[in-house]
């Protein structure tokens, strides 16, 4: 499995963090690599709730159909799956202060021969983390500052 982390503090109140980045269409306002997401569940974001993603990876859009699996006050869990892949997404959000720190943690999981090439891999997945990070803390700090 590869594992990807990164943590963003941001002065956007916790609760307001938490409310953008769990729903997951607004991915594409922070994250560069993956461009489209809509829903597909009606209502609130919960547990159950289905998102078609499409992600640009080494050149190529691969399309992803996530669920959320867990969801609390604080922390939303959600697993994507195509034919090649599985991707688990987690983002918590804490109270730091009057504003918010921010963990995300992407785990992928290779299916199929492609499981083999995993240490080859490994360095095009980490390399989507920061310019993620980055998109996540212009975007908060952009909500925070209006």
């Amino acid at each position: 499995m590869i594992t990807v982390t990164g943590t963003v503090r941001s002065n956007l109140e916790a609760g307001k963090a938490f409310g953008y980045l769990s729903a997951f269409e607004h991915t594409p306002e922070w994250d560069p690599g993956t461009p489209v997401v809509k829903k597909l569940s009606e209502g609130p974001v919960a547990v159950g709730h289905r998102y078609h993603a499409e992600a640009d990876f080494r050149g190529k859009r691969q399309t992803l159909i996530y669920e959320v699996v867990e969801l609390s006050g604080t922390l939303i869990k959600l697993r994507g799956e195509n034919k090649t892949v599985i991707s688990v997404d987690t983002i918590d959000v804490k109270p730091s202060g009057a504003g918010s720190e921010v963990r995300y943690t992407a785990e992928f999981r290779l299916k199929g021969w492609l499981k083999f090439a995993e240490p080859f891999v490994k360095p095009a997945f980490q390399s989507l983390a920061a310019p993620a990070m980055d998109g996540m803390q212009k975007s908060l700090d952009s909500m925070a500052a209006n």
